[in-house]
């Protein structure tokens, strides 16, 4: 077991938004449990910088779209390291700017496992254990595209629409269980060098640039939302949040624009 601490599992711990949310929840006392699917060494280093700041971490590889992976991850955290107080679904579904006739079925698919039969499959495996322990958060990083639906987005708008339709059922369900569920939309490109960094490539810099002094979304500043959300007691839970870069129009008064065209 992790020293009795609670545990927060992250599953999309990348450099960006689900790495600081780990190193934030390790610095408030959690055990963090960081899986992603690929790069094991940067997911050793992300655990050895929680470890170096005095936290607590663990890592491990984990494809998510792949049947039963989840529902083990789960069930190892829970026999061999402690309970899950807290969970961050933060995997992505941005499969680039693509026409209709540019998304073949499998994408659109892979958009959809990824993106919102994922979070069904943790919800499945974990909710009933926090039931039955009268306590928990799940915390649910979205985007933009759950709310609006761009040209070139089929795929990830549908996968991000389905999120946040699934969140309000599971919290209608699971809050009067003793459940937080909350839903984050990201209104915002995020400074994450290994998703939008790996989108844009060498443009990225550029593009930062072009955005201006925070102009985008810090990820560890965005960590502080996602802990606060943790924390809050249950007569005041928050369900649904956005948060977007100061000079950002938000979603509701935006003109929706043409996505940044990540295949040139």
């Amino acid at each position: 077991m992790a020293d009795s601490k609670p545990v927060f599992l992250v599953i999309g711990a990348g450099a960006g938004i689900g790495g600081h949310a780990a190193a934030r929840f390790a610095a408030g006392g959690y055990h963090a449990v960081l899986a992603r699917r690929s790069d094991e060494e940067g997911l050793a280093r992300l655990v050895s910088q929680i470890e170096q700041a005095g936290g607590s971490a663990t890592g491990t590889l984990l494809n998510a779209s792949e049947d039963g992976t989840i529902e083990e991850l789960v069930e190892r955290v829970e026999r061999d390291i402690g309970p899950i107080d807290c969970a961050l679904y933060n995997l992505g579904a941005q499969i680039g700017n693509r026409s209709l006739e540019e998304t073949p079925h499998r994408t659109f698919e892979l958009g959809w496992r990824l993106g919102c039969f994922g979070l069904f499959r943790l919800a499945h495996e974990m909710l009933p254990a926090m039931v039955e322990r009268g306590k928990g958060t799940l915390l649910v990083t979205s985007a933009t595209a759950a709310v609006r639906g761009n040209a070139g987005q089929h795929s990830h708008a549908a996968a991000m629409g389905g999120r946040r339709m699934l969140c309000q059922t599971l919290n209608a369900e699971f809050a009067p269980k003793g459940v937080h569920v909350a839903h984050v939309i990201v209104d915002g490109a995020v400074d994450a060098p290994d998703t939008l960094g790996k989108m844009l490539g060498d443009r990225f810099e550029a593009f930062k640039s072009l955005k201006g002094d925070d102009g985008v979304v810090n990820p560890g500043a965005l960590a502080e939302t996602y802990w606060h959300l943790a924390q809050q007691p249950r007569n005041c839970w928050t369900h649904e949040i956005d948060a977007r870069p100061w000079l950002d129009v938000p979603w509701w008064n935006d003109n929706p624009s043409p996505a940044i065209d990540t295949r040139k």
